[in-house]
């Protein structure tokens, strides 16, 4: 009978990372002894005792492939200076995994999205041909000539703390079709205050991003009598909802940008994956 591969293979990552931090520790001439000290420095700063890594404990982590625990991971990351995201690695933990890399059930709700990007490069085309007409719909890749990666530490002066990020929740109806279950929306906070322009189409007239007690919603707004009226789109199966505010309900900003998928069609009620760029 053959061997079942997939329970020695959760075994090698604790137990390749125990050794490469007995290593790093023979490297840097610490005892267990000394690193128990230095722990216990931390453990008080923090006057929490969890910090603490006893010479028993780190040995079994170095020899046995014992799992530290969060605090005493955060004592080896700072004692031995290793960043937090690399030991994550070492025990088969990828802290730059984002939810678009997989393919989870979509989220039913629409929520504000506080997680960031875990890339540290971002490609980007650096060379195009002059040749491209940009008046015209075009496909973009035939005129790329090069691409070149580009730290993301570099775009930090284009950050802008105005913009939060938003995904609409898969049972999320209230503005289909302009934005679809599924698609995911930028919001200036800036424009936190509704403007009374209706604009000349759906996609000019603002659409608002608002926290109530219960749930986000994304809809057109008005502000009559110390009420918000959320409405919802003509075409949409959703009903005009009333709030108090501010005790009801907070406008987080207005909709500014939206990626959103192209030909999907769903009954309310039926589950919509979710956007993927």
């Amino acid at each position: 009978m053959a061997s079942i591969k997939p329970a020695v293979a959760l075994e090698t990552a604790p137990f390749a990372a125990g050794r490469r931090l007995r290593e790093i520790r023979d490297r840097l001439g610490m005892t267990l002894r000394s690193v128990e000290e230095s722990s216990t420095r931390l453990a008080n700063l923090y006057n929490n005792p969890e910090f603490i890594l006893p010479p028993s404990r780190l040995s079994d982590i170095e020899t046995k492939g014992v799992l530290p625990s969060l605090y005493r991971l955060h004592s080896l990351s700072v004692v031995y200076k290793i960043e937090w995201k690399e030991m994550l690695r070492w025990y088969g933990i990828d802290v730059g995994l984002v939810p678009t890399h997989v393919n989870l059930p979509p989220v039913p709700k629409t929520h504000l999205m506080t997680n960031q990007p875990g890339l540290e490069d971002l490609q980007l085309p650096v060379r195009m041909d002059p040749g491209a007409d940009r008046i015209k719909t075009m496909d973009i890749a035939r005129f790329i000539q090069q691409w070149g990666l580009l730290p993301m530490t570099y775009l930090a002066k284009f950050a802008n703390d105005n913009f939060v990020y938003g995904y609409i929740g898969c049972d999320d109806y209230t503005m289909y079709p302009v934005l679809p279950p599924g698609s995911f929306v930028q919001v200036d906070q800036s424009k936190n205050k509704i403007t009374k322009s209706l604009g000349r189409s759906d996609w000019e007239r603002p659409i608002y991003f608002i926290e109530t007690h219960d749930e986000y919603i994304c809809g057109w707004c008005t502000l009559r009598e110390g009420k918000l009226i959320v409405q919802p789109h003509p075409m949409s199966p959703c009903e005009i909802k009333l709030f108090k505010v501010p005790q009801e309900a907070e406008i987080i900003g207005q909709v500014v940008g939206a990626a959103i998928r192209m030909g999907v069609v769903r009954p309310p009620g039926n589950a919509v994956e979710p956007a993927k760029f």
